[in-house]
């Protein structure tokens, strides 16, 4: 090989490391809260929170849409999370992952208080029985968007 294709074939590796042609972080801080399911981590990465749904606060807000919010802003606004992924990696542009802050399981802290809803979304179901009884214990005890 000559000097001129080792040259060639070194940019070319080091043009594809600085690319991105990594993975997205396992772990990260969160430098956004969007709305009760979903975080903008550094680098830029939209996160979509796996096995669950929080009402929305755009583009209508919808009941309980600020409590989802300001619940996950306490959960994990500023501090450093470990992210889980399941079967896929993404959906429209998002990461999907479940969402960790030390000992607590975000996606299910959610769910528990009321605020979110246990939804599959297949394939990526890992926690989804887990979720749904959460579910069932927050409706029975009317917390959050389940009070009567």
């Amino acid at each position: 090989m000559s000097n001129r294709a080792k040259f060639l074939a070194i940019i070319v590796f080091l043009l594809l490391l600085i690319c991105g042609c990594t993975s997205p972080p396992d772990t990260a801080l969160v430098i956004q809260v969007i709305d009760g399911d979903t975080i903008v981590i550094e680098g830029g990465y939209r996160v979509r929170y796996i096995g669950i749904d929080t009402p929305e606060i755009h583009p209508q807000l919808e009941a309980y849409g600020m409590q989802a919010l300001g619940a996950n802003r306490q959960l994990v606004e500023g501090k450093i999370v470990h992210l889980e992924r399941d079967v896929s990696q993404t959906d429209n542009g998002r990461l999907l992952r479940y969402v960790y802050v030390d000992d607590i399981f975000v996606n299910a802290e959610l769910v528990r208080q009321g605020l979110a809803e246990a939804k599959a979304y297949p394939p990526d179901t890992r926690y989804q029985e887990e979720l749904e009884k959460l579910e069932a214990e927050a409706r029975q005890a009317g917390r959050g968007m389940w009070a009567k």
